[in-house]
């Protein structure tokens, strides 16, 4: 049952009531985190129907472009200079491919990128990580679309030292917050314990209260836990420290579903789309692009099958000032 704010006046200590609040903006953040989820899926299942079979076709003409250009650098026919601008043309592909459609172009990128620079993501070329700096195995979401998989597996690598540490503390701090269900059914326990109630009324009420905080520990159920913590915490000093502690982990739990919010509205595999027939001529108008530019590289990629129109290409990228298909 997800708490609903009432008009009651608090109750409790400050740290009970700010205990109680962190919880309910949780939840409350939990619930529109899935809200918006089943929003994500809906217009995700909409986009890829329409414009996935699209996105492919320029997917795989941009990775047909590859062959005849590696091919070119092995012959004499071009200049250093034309050899450079070709290696450029490879490059600016295989980011393409990575930043649009969340293709993993690192072997590429690392064959071609200029020496010294190391793309992201890219292992380093000698010496032995440390095992802070590695990152963890990323295991892709098989629900999604494999383009959309690709696109998380590029971004998982591309994170930096500072935000994998980042995230392994807040991942702490929650493993703490999950592991110490065993602290707050001994501080239940305290309270509600039937033997430590002389009134046999009160005493059956404990009873019944002590059931729920043994179910809920022995199913390892951590928020029904909080939530009879909430409810009933005794108001003395160690209390308030024990909820404290877990009102600072619930903080940073608000934080980080705020991040995932953010992520899912505004990340590179967001769906804020507009809605209704707004939003049908944008997919419609995206579809008619992508096969537009899948035509077009593939009628690039039938000029560079020979020296000579290879040559051309460059020429025309040179005189519009381009660095890349």
């Amino acid at each position: 049952m997800v708490p609903v704010l009432t008009t009651e006046p608090p109750t409790g200590t400050l740290a009970q009531q700010a205990f109680r609040q962190a919880i309910l903006d949780v939840e409350n953040l939990r619930e529109r985190l899935r809200d918006l989820r089943a929003e994500q899926a809906e217009a995700r299942r909409r986009y890829w129907q329409q414009v996935g079979p699209a996105a492919t076709a320029v997917v795989a003409a941009r990775h047909a472009l590859y062959a005849p250009l590696e091919e070119a650098l092995l012959l004499s026919y071009f200049s250093r200079m034309e050899e450079a601008q070709i290696t450029g043309v490879i490059l600016g592909n295989a980011h393409n491919l990575e930043d649009r459609f969340g293709e993993d172009e690192a072997a590429i990128i690392r064959k071609y990128a200029p020496a010294g620079h190391r793309p992201a993501g890219a292992k380093p070329a000698a010496g032995r990580k440390k095992p802070e700096d590695s990152a963890p195995e990323f295991i892709p979401d098989p629900t999604l679309p494999p383009h959309e998989q690709a696109a998380a597996a590029a971004r998982a690598r591309r994170k930096t030292k500072a935000q994998r540490q980042q995230e392994a503390a807040a991942l702490a701090d929650q493993k703490q917050l999950e592991t110490n269900a065993k602290t707050i059914y001994r501080q239940l326990a305290r309270t509600h314990h039937p033997d430590l109630e002389r009134d046999p009324e009160k005493q059956a009420d404990k009873t019944a209260q002590m059931q729920r905080i043994t179910e809920a520990y022995e199913a390892d159920d951590l928020y029904t836990l909080l939530q009879l913590l909430a409810e009933s915490a005794p108001a003395d000093a160690a209390a308030d420290d024990v909820l404290a502690r877990y009102t600072r982990a619930l903080l940073q739990q608000q934080i980080q579903l705020k991040q995932e919010m953010n992520e899912l509205k505004y990340g590179p595999n967001g769906f804020a789309m507009a809605s209704g027939k707004k939003q049908e001529l944008e997919l419609r108008q995206l579809k008619r692009d992508l096969r537009a530019e899948a035509e077009y590289v593939q009628h690039i990629g039938r000029m560079m099958s020979d020296a000579d129109g290879l040559r051309d290409v460059l020429r025309q990228l040179a005189a519009e000032d381009l660095d890349s298909i």
